[in-house]
Formats: C-alpha cells, structure tokens, sequence
C-alpha cells in the first residue's frame, strides 16, 4: 500500500462517542478486543473441533487451564455496564471429558469486577452455572435474577452497582492446579455500553520551535496581583510579564522560577516566576505536554486547566469580558502537580464545589526521573470523566457517579495554565529553576469519514489486542506461504517491518517490546492484497 492510503485510512479511525454491543462470535465480527488469559493460555480463531449439535460455526475460542491455580480468560471494556436496565451475559460452551482431570465439580462461573483499580477481585460479583460434558450448551448469567455471590458481603447486589466493566470467564473453579480443557463461543451481552470518544484530530498546539519570546498570538503572562499582594496557596513569587522568566531556547520553552528581588504594584518580592495562560479554550478532548520538572524543595510547577469562566482579575479569560464564576465554580483540572519535596511523585486532581481545597480527589505516581528527563502528561477529558496519565501510565481517573454544577463543571471550555510557582519554605540555596516543555497538544474527536479507501476485507485477526510483548496474527483465506508486516506510528512513520513465514496460516510477533505503548497500525501484505488493523500497545 502507498503510504498515502495508508494515511487516508488513518483518517478513518476518526470517531466520536455513542454506544456499542459487548459481542464475539470469533469469526471475525465481534466487539471485544481485549481477551486475555490469566494463567490460562487462549486462542481466539482456533478451528472449532466439535461442529455439531447448536455450534456448527468454524471459529471458537479455545480455553486451555494448564493448571494455573486462578486461571480464566477476561476482557476489559471501556466504560461501565449498566445492570440496572441490562443484566444478562450469554455464551456457549464444550467441555470435553478427555479435557479434564482432578475432582473438580463440573461448573462454568461468570465473574464482574472493576478492572480500573489495584485489586479487581475485592470487587468481584459472581454467578456460577453446572455444565455437563462432550455436548454444545448455551448458558446465561442474569445479574438481575440469577443467584450470585459477592466477595464484598457488604456490597450490594450487583444489579444496583455502576463500577462494573470487567468480564471473567472460569471453569471448573479457582485455588486448584487441575488442567481444563474448553471452547466458548458466541459471547453476548443483552446491553450496550457507552464507547469514549477517540480525540485524534490536532486542534491547537505550539512546538516550540526556535529561540526567543513566547508566541503572543497564543499565550498571555498572566501577573496581576490577586487582592491583598499575595498569591494564593502561601506562594512567594512574583510572576512577571518579561522574557527573563518565558522564553523558549533550542525548541524548548522554559519557565523560570528565579531568586532576586523583584518589585512590582507596590509589592517587592524574593522571587519570580511565570505563569502562561493559553488563549485557546476548548470542552472535551485530550490534552498531551512533554515536559521535564524543577527539582528542589519548594519548588511548585504545575500544568493545569481553569474554567473560561473564572472570575479572576488579571486573567487573560477574564480580562475577556468572559469571569462569571467564582472558583471552585469554574472547575480545576490539575493535569501535573510537582512538588519538590516529594521529588518523584507527580500528581493530578480536580477541584469542584463538592470537594476542594484539600485535594479530595486524587491520584499519582512515582517519576523517578521526573526532573531529569521529559515525560508525557496526558488528560483524556470526556463528557463523562476525566482521565490522567505519564507516558501512557494512567493513574487517576475522576468520574463521578452523579454529574451536576457540583460535581462536574467540566461541560464548559476550559483553558490551559503552565507555571512554576515558588513555596515559602523553598530551599535557602535555591537561585532559579525551570520547567522544560517540549511541546504542548490539544485534540479533539475528527470529523473526517468520506475517504473510504482502503477497503478492509477482515481476512486478518490479531489476538491479544491490545498486546504486551508478542501477538498472533491469523490469516483467513490466504494461498501465501509467507506474509509481509509493518508497523507504523499514527503519523504514518514506518517503525519496523518484517517478512515471516506462514504455519497454519499463522505468524507470531515476538520481537515488539521495543514498542511504547499506544496505538499502532499493522499493515499486513499477502496474495496481492494489503489490510491495515488498528493494534494497541499496553
């Protein structure tokens, strides 16, 4: 394929939120493309070995317990089911006799978790059916009616519950090593789930590129003092409207928290800084800058989001004529926070009406090399939640159960805020300290769907999806012995390409790890055809 279709296909992946079934019958045209084996090997396209009785279909997938003590095969969606209004999970399944071996009671159970924390199983709700052997049945587990049980005895029933959006699959029970042999085919749910818009469309950003002043046609030095000489938080600073504390040098903007006396309004301070408001605000999308932090104690950098709404002399919104709300009534999104006290700790939080001030809702991670080599921030922001992450690694995500004025203020545009600010306790020796940004990107759900090219046959199927360190890839109809892959970035890059033989009508990739996670296009080439995939990268 010519890398031109190959970028109009990208053009494709353009999409936006709705909702979708929770379906695989394994021939291809299914919705489901996370299964993954926990202690259990899996195979998602086997050949069905028994073609009789209410499965006479080719593809099932096969389940294989070789005697891990937890094993079951699971998916992830991406958002919660709702149980209240559908409740039912359905799918066949073969159990051979010649598959099984121990004393274990014959028994299929269907287990719901959220899959979004540390430990899935504390929120596990599960149904457990009887199956008999050599014969093609269909079972259902009807969270609303059936008999379940909840590892939490203070959890309430699952039909009532809205953390759900984790599927496993067990048979023959757990805390035992005897191997399982078994085919499931035609998953069903009775519902449909809500799908996250894909943000993928560049709307607004800046580079860096060069040497010099900021680009004032996109950010705005936000200085005035807030009432009573004093920034908020017990802050010492003193941002300033100069290039000495906002310059950008060899592509690389720089905030600078400097030691000097500084007076400004009547007011002289120690210490100066800046803070950068962006003259771009936008609802819903995601939000990625490539930063590398300050070190020291009391050093304070921030990249962050504040209604367009806030009333707040001096800011560039407000100035604006735009400042009707109070804060917290406009809502803060703290994409990163870094406190050099906690020197490898970043971390994000919201602030609304409901809970503020404190840092109620909140979650982080570990950077060790947060002040010593660039990371990427990310906020994925939906109607529904709001998602934080470091180089893919996503570590708090805010969703309340019920949205309103005081929960969730984030359905009006927000604008962006970089600064470094300068704590009272800072560090006797401290002289300056910047906070590098690579670049800064804002995108939002595309539009495009008119390019139809090319056309996608389905005769290629990759499991796991998304992958680790390996996947499989299986070709459907295909008279090559050998098949030609690449794998390009979204930009259209060629990352690597390989040329690798066909058994079965199968290859496996197993030299990926040199991927970072994210998603990816695998171009498969055979018998005079070409077929792109989405693949992703966990």
């Amino acid at each position: 394929m010519k890398l031109l279709g190959l970028l109009l296909w990208i053009c494709t992946l353009q999409s936006i939120g709705q909702t979708a079934f929770v379906q695989d019958d394994f021939e291809g045209n299914g919705t489901i493309n996370s299964w993954y084996g926990d202690d259990c090997d899996i195979d998602i396209t086997f050949s069905n070995p028994v073609q009789e009785g209410i499965n006479t279909s080719s593809t099932v997938l096969k389940y294989h317990d070789v005697g891990g003590q937890y094993a079951n095969v699971r998916f992830d969606v991406p958002n919660n089911f709702n149980l209240e209004t559908n409740h039912t999970f359905s799918f066949k399944i073969y159990v051979p006799s010649d598959g099984l071996s121990g004393n274990e009671t014959n028994q299929v159970s269907v287990k719901l978790q959220d899959g979004t924390i540390g430990a899935p199983w504390s929120t596990q709700s599960e149904i457990i059916k009887p199956i008999a052997l050599d014969a093609w049945q269909e079972l259902s587990f009807d969270f609303m009616n059936d008999s379940y049980m909840n590892l939490d005895p203070n959890s309430v029933a699952p039909s009532q519950r809205a953390d759900f959006n984790r599927v496993l699959i067990q048979v023959n029970g757990e805390n035992n090593t005897d191997p399982v042999l078994a085919y499931i085919d035609d998953f069903s749910y009775d519902g449909t789930i809500a799908t996250d818009p894909v943000y993928d469309q560049l709307v607004w950003s800046d580079e860096f590129d060069g040497n010099g002043d900021i680009d004032p046609g996109k950010w705005f030095r936000q200085y005035q003092l807030p009432i009573g000489g004093g920034w908020y938080n017990g802050e010492v600073q003193h941002y300033t409207n100069r290039p000495d504390n906002s310059y950008i040098e060899n592509g690389v903007l720089k905030i600078v928290a400097k030691k000097e006396n500084y007076t400004d309004q009547g007011v002289t301070k120690n210490y100066t800084s800046a803070r950068l408001n962006s003259k771009f605000a936008f609802t819903y999308g995601k939000v990625e800058v490539r930063a590398k932090l300050p070190s020291g104690t009391g050093t304070w950098p921030a990249i962050w989001m504040l209604g367009k709404n806030i009333n707040e002399d001096g800011a560039y919104w407000d100035n604006e004529g735009y400042g009707t709300k109070p804060w917290p009534a406009c809502g803060e999104i703290d994409i990163m926070e870094h406190w050099g006290d906690n020197q490898n700790y970043v971390q994000s939080a919201t602030h609304t009406p409901s809970s503020y001030g404190g840092t109620i809702n909140h979650g982080g991670q570990t950077i060790a090399t947060a002040s010593s080599q660039f990371h990427i921030y990310t906020l994925l922001w939906t109607p529904e939640k709001l998602v934080f992450s470091v180089d893919d690694i996503e570590h708090y995500t805010y969703q309340p159960d019920s949205r309103n004025a005081d929960t969730w203020p984030f359905d009006l545009a927000q604008y962006l805020i970089l600064n470094v600010a300068v704590q009272a306790h800072i560090a006797p020796n401290f002289q300056e300290g910047a906070m590098e940004i690579d670049y800064v990107r804002i995108y939002q759900a595309g539009t495009s769907t008119a390019i139809a090219e090319p056309q996608m046959e389905n005769c290629v199927h990759v499991y796991p999806n998304p992958f680790r360190d390996e996947m499989n890839i299986v070709l459907k109809d295909v008279n090559a012995n050998q098949v030609e892959l690449r794998i390009f970035n979204t930009s259209g890059i060629l990352l690597k390409s390989y040329t690798k033989g066909l058994f079965n009508n199968r290859v496996r990739l197993d030299d990926i790890g040199f991927l970072s996670k994210g998603v990816y296009l695998l171009q498969c080439e055979f018998d005079d055809k070409v077929e792109c995939l989405k693949v992703i990268k966990q």
